[in-house]
């Protein structure tokens, strides 16, 4: 379900669960994942990335559906995820190899960067068209992480962007072939594991406070 390996200085962490959906059991093997590297030794940085043609489908609707009644401790698990990517004392970029929706894409945004495949897969917002409105921290985080046209655009109409249109509307910060996605966010995030991981964590906390806070 859950991969981490070390590459050098960089930690690669990769979920394994088909969509990769936020199952209960996915997320707290990401939450153990996360736990682990705060014992790992600087310097260290960290990629995510998914399997196949998915980095992750977001919210496991099938769980919630069977499980109504936990909505709100579960969304808030979510967002403590978020959170915790937004404040981790450490470089992070996504490595996003395939589709990312909804809160699989929220989750690529809680990362400093972001490299998507070039060629398959597709960035989207769909909670317009599944009748969702987005939770006040997931708007939020969207809005303070993407540029406001995109944010505006992506959350109102739903659109699914591409490697090559994500580039373009500020989603993303570099595209790469399917067989390179991962490495390439490895080259980005290695020159960054040398800095300061607490530093790092404080600059993002006071930059995203309002996020974090509605996140909360």
């Amino acid at each position: 379900m859950i991969d981490l390996r070390r590459e050098g200085d960089v930690h690669v962490l990769r979920f394994d669960d088909g969509e990769n959906r936020f199952s209960p059991d996915l997320l707290e093997e990401l939450e153990k994942a996360l736990d682990s590297l705060a014992d790992e030794p600087a310097p260290k940085a960290l990629v995510t990335t998914g399997t196949g043609k998915f980095y992750s489908n977001g919210l496991d609707l099938d769980w919630l559906g069977r499980n109504a009644d936990q909505w709100g401790p579960y969304v808030a698990r979510v967002h403590a995820l978020f959170a915790r990517l937004l404040t981790l004392p450490m470089p992070t970029v996504a490595a996003v190899n395939g589709h990312a929706f909804a809160a699989g894409g929220m989750l690529t945004l809680a990362h400093d960067l972001r490299v998507m495949r070039a060629d398959r897969g597709y960035f989207c917002l769909p909670e317009v068209d599944l009748g969702l409105p987005f939770s006040p921290g997931m708007s939020a985080l969207i809005q303070a992480r993407l540029p406001k046209a995109t944010a505006h655009e992506a959350m109102i109409t739903g659109r699914r962007y591409g490697g090559g249109e994500a580039l373009s509307a500020g989603i993303v910060d570099r595209t790469a072939p399917e067989a390179e996605v991962v490495s390439a966010a490895v080259a980005l995030a290695a020159p960054l594991a040398a800095k300061d991981g607490g530093t790092i964590a404080k600059i993002r906390t006071q930059m995203y406070e309002p996020a974090l806070a509605a996140l909360a």
